[in-house]
């Protein structure tokens, strides 16, 4: 088994080589190993597909941190950890989560400039980088090489506002973010442009990208790192609500032609585990 510090090396790794990689988001132990059987390199995990599964509309910061706990003990790969704002407005409070998530087995997490509030969704632009800079040190004082990623939500908010991003994001790369990542980014030109303005590797999201995407055009934009959010887990949700429709409306139970084999996924667990 790979040590945290191990892990925390091979992700660096993940960003420095050529090329980009792609960083699927499970949502528990079971799509963790499923994935790592695949042979993905890295995982991240997802809020909103943890708030799908608990079936609330958010989650707090404990219960993202122990979904982290037990993604990052499910498999052999380095994790990286959705904190939204860390949980905290204040920047010393919020730089906490970075070695909550570090005890929990992550080796890389973000901090956000979105205040969790839809009445004023971003944090003002000095306090936004405050809140980064307090993240970077955090890091820093952890014992391996923590990734720390720093994200600018204005476009996930509404607010296109292409300069100001760039802004911010420069402005956390300067501070010593490692990864920079605006979700919300639709288009290739926008994303070249973005890309373009940083030194460091930049995070994709797809869960809003222009879906036809691929990653060689991705990495020959200049992307280094793509992951999906909650795209998966809501796609799992659509096969689920088509099960229950045709029970509850049909009477039907044609789905269960189209089941995984036990035997295959079981396989999947055991291999991941084997790690």
């Amino acid at each position: 088994m790979r040590t945290q510090a191990d892990k925390a090396a091979r992700f660096r790794e993940l960003h420095q080589r050529r090329g980009a990689f792609i960083i699927p988001n499970p949502w528990d132990a079971g799509t963790a190993r499923l994935l790592a059987a695949m042979g993905f390199e890295a995982l991240a995990t997802t809020s909103l597909g943890l708030a799908n599964t608990l079936g609330q509309s958010s989650v707090s910061l404990d219960a993202i941190i122990e979904n982290c706990r037990a993604i990052a003990a499910a498999t052999d790969l380095p994790v990286n950890a959705d904190l939204e704002n860390c949980g905290a407005d204040d920047p010393k409070t919020a730089a906490k989560a970075i070695a909550r998530a570090a005890e929990a087995g992550a080796v890389g997490g973000s901090i956000e400039d979105s205040t969790g509030d839809p009445r004023q969704p971003i944090y003002e632009f000095q306090h936004a980088l405050e809140r980064v800079q307090a993240a970077v040190e955090a890091a820093r004082a952890l014992p391996f090489p923590f990734t720390l990623t720093a994200r600018a939500e204005n476009f996930l908010w509404g607010r296109k506002d292409l300069d100001d991003t760039i802004r911010r994001l420069q402005a956390f790369e300067a501070a010593g973010a490692d990864v920079l990542y605006s979700p919300g980014l639709y288009d290739i030109e926008t994303i070249r442009t973005v890309v373009s303005s940083l030194n460091k590797p930049f995070n994709l999201v797809m869960g809003f990208a222009d879906p036809t995407l691929t990653l060689e055009q991705l990495s020959a934009a200049g992307v280094k790192r793509i992951s999906v959010g909650g795209a998966m887990q809501r796609h799992a949700l659509v096969a689920f609500l088509r099960c229950a429709h045709e029970m509850k409306d049909q009477g039907r139970f044609s789905f269960v032609r189209d089941m995984a084999p036990v035997k295959e996924v079981r396989e999947a667990f055991a291999a991941a585990r084997s790690e």
